[in-house]
């Protein structure tokens, strides 16, 4: 069971909330989540980088000169990979880099990454009322009154991202939004703080404490 402290708007105390998420053991906690890390960052790759190889390339089909004779080096097609404008010996060629962790897996490293930043996370109360004209002026002066400074890379979980709250942070190159039931593992280990409505607290342990 953990207890954190509750902020309100103005970045005062206002109570405190308990919740409990289901982790890895201390001895595979690193391993699980640097897996989920991995295979989150391999699978965002395309794979499409490619080249041609001397069977690909346009041309080279009749043999440049005769064997010999002419005091130069054999040569069968002007598109060898030794020649310039030839074909690439070992180069890239389209593939799929994706890897495959089980759903229990993927959501235990979640939670695991999740409390391991407890001490970062601050938990605040919803404010999408206090934010109706959408102003990047009066958020990040909350984010100030929650004592996080405007170069920290901050994440804001919500459990709904309202268009006032999401036209009021498009200013903040800091803060990234996403929605409780959207984490992702890197966004969660990359952020220097994280901020976490209660509604969005209670959506995380709703949607990831089934497993």
């Amino acid at each position: 069971m953990t207890s954190t402290i509750i902020r309100d708007w103005s970045g005062e105390e206002i109570g405190n909330t308990d919740f409990e998420l289901k982790v890895a053991k201390e001895e595979n906690a690193a391993h699980i989540v640097h897996r989920a890390l991995i295979r989150q960052l391999n699978n965002e790759r395309q794979g499409t980088a490619s080249t041609k190889t001397r069977a690909e390339v346009r041309g080279g089909g009749r043999k440049p000169w005769r064997q010999k004779g002419t005091g130069r080096a054999r040569a069968g097609s002007i598109r060898s990979p030794l020649w310039r404008g030839g074909g690439v010996s070992f180069g890239p060629r389209p593939r799929d880099f994706d890897l495959k962790m089980n759903r229990k897996e993927r959501r235990l490293a979640l939670r695991t990454a999740f409390v391991s930043r407890l001490e970062d996370l601050i938990v605040v109360e919803s404010f999408a009322d206090q934010l109706n004209q959408g102003k990047t002026k009066e958020l990040a002066s909350a984010l100030k009154r929650w004592n996080i400074q405007p170069d920290h890379k901050t994440l804001l979980i919500l459990a709904e991202i309202p268009e006032s709250i999401e036209r009021a942070s498009r200013n903040i190159c800091s803060l990234k939004l996403i929605k409780a039931d959207g984490l992702n593992i890197f966004e969660i280990l990359t952020a220097q703080k994280i901020v976490v409505t209660v509604d969005a607290l209670a959506k995380i342990r709703e949607v990831y404490s089934n497993d």
